[in-house]
């Protein structure tokens, strides 16, 4: 079959997990053929360029998020000009009312707190707010299919016009009442990007109505041209979230310094945009229960959500998780002192500076304990020399005697060095890997130091529970003292360690391999393509005769998912007395 892959920010530019896991399940399904249609966020995303591709993907389309918009055609007549304007404007303001919200805005709660918005359910999102957005997105995006793109339009100074009316319109909360021009202006620049892949040329049957399924792997903008395929074409939807891509939105709208006005305007196109997805998606398939339990307060179908982990590499951690089990209960070989490990990319959701009290008071109670912080590049640099800061002030140079240099108990090291050339040598290097988050979504180092038999303490953020089951502790966050006290308990009892650590490994290797993962979703793309087939128009010959054959044949059999149709009139007619079949109908 045919697979269109929807991507925002990862595959086939990302090198990180989020484009990983994309080239492992296209690498896994050979017998399948990928078109990958691509949202780039950054020009910095391109710049990287694209990873190598295996045959199976048939072709790459991209469209930008970022950077100037694209032309408009600007050959049309004033008449042509005016009516398109007219036509465009009727939509933007449905879809600027529903952004807006109106009376019925004031039950989600504050726009920009993600766990109240989380917990409002989709009380504030649907109905009537709901289908006006919903229509005012479909007709922006029939209107671009028609009769070209709609950058232009977008920005132009109707739109912003159109935005501040719905703003300012009776009802609509006091927040966006007073908004002002220049957060208009930020608004309608944001929204104008997002809304770029209703531009894109893919909406053709030689595009995506050639697709056999459309897989979004992520939300947010990504699932638009899947939006519009099952619209134009009628093709299924698969939307896939490791990550919460609405979550991960309103994090990074408070993170980038926007006004609450422009916040409140982009939460709600994100919020109303999920709930879209999740209501016309035919299965939605969450990366654990913590995004799960996100997706159904946004309003998705419990029966239409199946949670499939993210597949991971076991192989590479494997050298590291053998030679875990076979210590056993000993130390581990390279170092004699009682040692934790961090791995991770460095920024402040991490929360190193909890972990840097918490070892503070592990030296009081194991004065010869380590802490050893691996860190990989692309993190907070600034937060990162902050850490470094914190640990001269509480750890400052020891040594052991008169003649022996000095050194610090807590190292800062970047994975590549020579004290962790690899991955998996990282979480070999110490006894318990700690994990200090205050926000995670799905922990894939985690995932790892379980692969390479670690026992594990964790900060119970995002899926972590989930992840660990119980093959490791799990503390609360912004907790130093409940941190410092799980460590001490495994640095303490190297056995217990040991068999959690062994415990780990199985789980791991059980829930979270690439073969898994690869195997659930060849299932769901069959069981899709069987239930939701195609409806395509049949093929015309150069005199316009439908050509025979042109389509393969397809058996609709009454099942759970297949409705059962009337009969024909033909079998209705009323039969002789005696005939086998009571009431003269056959079906």
């Amino acid at each position: 079959m045919r697979i269109a892959l929807l991507t925002e920010g990862g595959y086939p530019y990302a090198r990180g997990e989020g484009g990983a896991w994309c080239d492992r399940l296209v690498r896994g399904l050979p017998g399948h053929e990928f078109e990958v249609y691509a949202l780039s966020r950054s020009e910095r995303t391109e710049a990287g360029g694209r990873v190598e591709l295996p045959s199976q993907v048939r072709r790459v389309r991209s469209e930008r998020l970022w950077g100037a918009p694209p032309e408009d055609d600007g050959t049309r007549g004033r008449a042509a000009r005016r009516a398109r304007r007219h036509r465009f404007l009727h939509h933007y303001r449905e879809l600027a009312a529903a952004l807006a919200g109106g009376d019925e805005g004031s039950a989600a709660g504050c726009a920009d707190d993600v766990i109240g918005l989380a917990g409002a359910g989709a009380d504030g999102y649907g109905g009537a707010r709901a289908d006006r957005f919903a229509s005012g997105l479909y007709g922006l995006a029939e209107l671009s299919r028609e009769e070209g793109g709609l950058s232009g339009l977008l920005r132009s100074e109707h739109a912003l016009r159109a935005l501040e009316d719905a703003c300012r319109a009776p009802g609509v909360r006091p927040l966006l009442a007073t908004v002002g021009v220049a957060d208009l202006l930020t608004a309608a620049e944001l929204l104008e990007r997002a809304l770029r892949p209703l531009s894109a040329p893919w909406y053709e049957p030689d595009e995506l109505g050639a697709a056999d399924l459309c897989h979004a792997v992520s939300g947010g903008p990504a699932t638009l041209p899947g939006l519009l395929a099952k619209r134009f074409f009628g093709t299924p939807l698969l939307v896939t979230e490791y990550g919460v891509r609405l979550r991960e939105a309103l994090l990074a709208h408070r993170a980038s310094g926007l006004s609450a006005e422009v916040r409140a305007l982009l939460t709600a196109f994100h919020r109303l945009l999920a709930g879209e997805s999740y209501r016309e998606a035919a299965l939605i398939t969450p990366g654990s229960t913590h995004a799960r339990r996100w997706q159904e307060r946004c309003g998705a179908d419990r029966s239409r959500l199946r949670t499939v982990y993210p597949g991971m590499e076991a192989a590479r951690f494997a050298r590291a998780g053998e030679a875990a089990e076979a210590a056993g209960a000993d130390a581990p070989a390279g170092h004699t002192d009682p040692t934790l490990t961090w791995v991770g990319r460095p920024d402040p959701a991490k929360d190193l500076i909890a972990l840097l009290h918490a070892f503070d008071a592990i030296r009081k109670a194991e004065p010869g304990a380590r802490l050893r912080i691996l860190h990989v590049r692309g993190g907070v640099d600034s937060y990162l020399a902050g850490c470094r800061t914190l640990a001269a002030q509480l750890f400052p140079d020891e040594a052991q005697d008169a003649v022996t240099v000095g050194e610090s108990p807590v190292t800062f090291e970047e994975i590549g060095s020579p004290g962790a050339p690899q991955l998996a040598d990282a979480y070999a290097s110490g006894d318990v890997v700690v994990l200090s988050s205050i926000v995670e979504g799905f922990p894939l180092s985690l995932v790892e130091a379980m692969f390479c038999g670690r026992a594990t303490v964790s900060t119970d953020v995002g899926a972590v529970r989930e992840v660990i089951g119980g093959t490791g502790l799990v503390v609360p966050p912004r907790n130093p003292k409940a941190l410092a006290d799980a460590c001490l308990a495994l640095l303490r009892e190297p056995e217990r360690a040991a068999r959690l650590g062994a415990a780990a490994r199985e789980r791991a290797l059980e829930l979270f391999t690439v073969e898994r993962c690869v195997g659930a979703f060849r299932e769901i793309y069959l069981e899709l393509v069987a239930h939701c087939p195609v409806r395509r128009e049949p093929q015309l010959d150069t005199d316009g005769v439908p050509r025979p054959f042109s389509e393969p044949a397809e058996a609709h059999v009454p099942g759970r998912l297949t409705p059962l149709l009337p009969a024909p009139t033909w079998a209705r007619r009323p039969q002789p007395a005696g005939f086998p079949f009571p009431g003269g109908d056959l079906v």
